[in-house]
């Protein structure tokens, strides 16, 4: 058995584990298949699966199909696929869905109604809510709230027959419509929905509501601790009432943490689908979506996202975490795991004069500073390279240290160039510099006294890999898009620079044969990532640097 984490939940645990309540824990994550999932759904998915791995206990992926209009089994192949990606196996607990139980469902259901706490209601939705009452005012009771349970029990299965249209009645559990906990009101478990689900085809025309499934599927499955976001934390009397009073035992225990907050992104599956929808992105797995398919696509790994996860922690309340967080760690675990590569992003071509146009050269680069293990690579130079266009200016500020007129840097690993001419197209635009080299200063040997203290980065034209560059930003300009302005929608912060796009990058030779979903740093340039769905493209996962980093080491 692994260390086990520390938090409220675990204290739980232990607590029950002490007093024999359980004797082996069993948890579930319980995804509805109608959206793919996000970096908020990681949250939920590390502390169910982290939980039950630490004490060698169970863990099950329950599919939510209880409402079948958005549900598809494209999403329940992609939540498949996340989840094996992000935990690194199976569940050992197994593979289920809500819709395997509804026939037990069904028949509790009907135990329940016989026992007088449930009921037909004819109340139209808009009735039901006006029934309902509010926070200061108790709930009135339905009118069909007294029919008796042998009536009760021919309208739900005159439901099941398919004898109703949508919407004219639903089942309800009879519990107290002067609680306090709006969710006590005689809510409804059973409505009536004539739509082909994805998995029972046309046998249902009616579908218990998750706030009903979920504790019955938890107790058919043994789950001993159902822990789930706080927004469900008003629910946990209904969740108990039903397990309660459909005489489970063992019972579940649901407990509630803060769902995952994160800066300058949303993670509403409804915001998302509409974003795929209408073409704002390039799908789901768009890198700059918070989808665990666009983190991974990006470059994202699963060890960065525990590590955030572990860094955000598990709390009762909620809190906005700052995404920086999330990119300090995959930099983090790059910059000591990822080889190193020469990219050339906007190239500015640079001629050798005095370097033989027929002579290759090949300098030994380190593939990982910081990993002797990771050995060097040969790198082929030529009388012509690529430099960045960055890494040179006509009129340079004070204490530039890159190529200008007249000034010296060193290409790194190989020789150090002057700059003795600048070319310039018919607008005006510099397409050329004419250099050049100490050809006694390859390899990095001593400079003789001279203080060159620039280096830049370059790549053979002759033997340059041509790829394109996909540079990304924040998908929104707004930090907390959950606190949007009335007159605002989530649209009008979408960031219009989110994604830049270089078509010209020059990469160092041995990028050829690079693989989709392999990450590389690329010299001064930032960690990439190979796309894994157009070839020739390179994503940015993140930059070199950030001044989070700092801010973080300081606490």
């Amino acid at each position: 058995m692994e260390e086990k984490p520390s938090n409220f939940l675990t204290e739980i645990i232990d607590a029950d584990l002490a007093e024999g309540v359980v004797q082996q824990i069993h948890t579930r994550f319980p995804p509805e298949p109608n959206g793919y999932l996000h970096i908020g759904s990681a949250k939920a998915i590390i502390i169910n699966w982290g939980i039950a791995h630490a004490y060698n206990g169970k863990f099950n992926l329950r599919f939510d199909d209880t409402n079948p209009v958005r549900e598809d089994d494209e999403y329940v192949q992609a939540i498949e696929r996340d989840i094996k990606w992000l935990i690194g196996e199976e569940p050992n607990g197994g593979i289920f869905y809500g819709s395997d139980y509804f026939e037990k469902t069904y028949e509790l259901t009907e135990k329940l109604i016989l026992a007088g706490k449930a009921y037909v209601c004819d109340l139209s939705a808009e009735q039901m809510r006006q029934y309902r009452g509010d926070l200061t005012h108790p709930g009135t009771p339905s009118p069909y709230r007294d029919r008796t349970p042998e009536e009760n029990l021919r309208l739900f299965r005159e439901m099941r027959d398919g004898k109703y249209p949508d919407g004219s009645k639903t089942l309800r559990a009879k519990i107290d419509m002067s609680s306090p906990n709006m969710n006590m009101r005689d809510p409804a478990i059973y409505r009536i929905l004539h739509t082909h689900h994805h998995r029972q085809g046309d046998k249902w025309c009616i579908y218990p509501l998750y706030d009903y499934a979920h504790p019955i599927q938890d107790a058919l499955e043994g789950i001993t601790h159902s822990m789930c976001s706080l927004e469900f934390e008003n629910h946990r009397p209904l969740y108990e009432w039903v397990v309660n009073n459909l005489e489970f035992d063992p019972k579940p225990k649901q407990r509630e943490f803060a769902r995952l907050n994160m800066t300058n992104t949303v993670m509403s599956k409804r915001y998302l689908r509409e974003l795929v929808e209408t073409g704002l992105v390039d799908g789901w797995d768009d890198p700059r979506m918070p989808t665990l398919c666009g983190l991974r696509r990006r470059g994202y790994t699963p060890s960065s996202i525990h590590e955030f996860i572990n860094r955000a922690g598990v709390a009762k309340t909620d809190s906005l975490v700052d995404s920086r967080l999330l990119e300090y760690c995959i930099r983090t675990e790059l910059d000591s795991t990822a080889l190193r590569r020469i990219a050339v992003t906007e190239p500015l071509k640079v001629t050798i004069t005095n370097y033989p146009a027929d002579k290759v050269e090949y300098f030994e680069i380190a593939n990982n500073p910081l990993d002797a293990a990771a050995g060097t690579r040969k790198v082929a130079f030529t009388n012509t390279v690529w430099i960045e266009k960055s890494d040179f200016t006509e009129v340079p500020p004070p204490k530039y240290q890159r190529l200008k007129p007249g000034g010296e840097v060193r290409l790194m690993g190989a020789y150090i160039v002057r700059c003795d001419e600048v070319i310039k197209d018919e607008k005006g635009e510099v397409v050329e510099l004419r250099c050049s080299a100490d050809l006694e200063t390859g390899n990095n040997k001593p400079i003789d006294g001279r203080k060159v203290k620039g280096t830049i980065h370059w790549v053979s034209c002759d033997h340059a890999v041509d790829a394109e560059i996909h540079l990304y930003d924040n998908l929104f300009t707004l930090e907390n898009v959950n606190d949007i302005p009335e007159d605002k929608t989530y649209k009008d912060y979408l960031n219009p620079n989110s994604e830049q796009v270089l078509k010209n990058a020059k990469l160092e030779e041995c990028l050829k044969d690079a693989q989709p979903g392999e990450r590389y740093q690329f010299v001064r340039m930032g960690y990439f990532c190979v796309d894994t769905k157009h070839p020739g493209v390179f994503n940015r996962i993140v930059t070199l640097k950030d001044s989070f980093a700092k801010n973080l080491e300081k606490k």
